[in-house]
């Protein structure tokens, strides 16, 4: 599929915060749950929201790189957590092909996985989401800031040379 066939979908900060508030609320007659994992990156900001609504203040993170910019890469656990996931709520902001889902969830077999938006592929790596969008839809997180890539600062400062 080439660039010019996908579909983009924005989601400002506002809309985001309201689909993970909708998400704690299909979660809150579930737990309690004893914390959240956050998948970071993008899991961290709907795990805040989460852990805000349902009132948890234990959140640790399993620490996943997947992506480079929008390329696909290998799967690789940066940083795990211990234990088998009993009682324990995992948070990512979507679920796209299932790869990372599939990772974290052979990691945390027991704990309940809930992401904010869902694509077909990686439906069944998730317990819980609130909105699907089609495998071909390129979310644009509101940190994404632009309807285009938005080039992270530490990507650019290893580009410059210092005079």
């Amino acid at each position: 599929m080439s660039r010019n066939d996908e579909r983009f979908f924005p989601v400002s900060w506002d809309e985001l915060h309201r689909d993970a508030r909708a998400l704690a609320w299909r979660l809150a007659s579930l737990g309690p749950f004893r914390g959240i994992v956050a998948i970071a990156r993008g899991g961290l900001v709907p795990a805040h929201i989460v852990a805000r609504e349902l009132d948890i203040r234990l959140v640790d993170t399993v620490c996943i790189a997947s992506y480079e910019h929008t390329e696909r890469g290998e799967v690789r656990v940066l940083k795990g957590v211990e234990g088998d996931g009993e009682g324990w709520l995992i948070v990512d902001d979507l679920v796209d092909t299932g790869r990372t889902g599939r990772v974290v969830r052979a990691m945390l077999p027991k704990a309940h996985f809930a992401t904010v938006y869902a694509k077909p592929e990686g439906r069944e790596a998730v317990d819980t989401f609130v909105t699907e969008v089609s495998q071909d839809t390129w979310i644009l997180f509101p940190w994404d800031l632009e309807r285009r890539y938005a080039e992270p600062i530490a990507a650019a400062a290893r580009g410059r040379r210092d005079p």
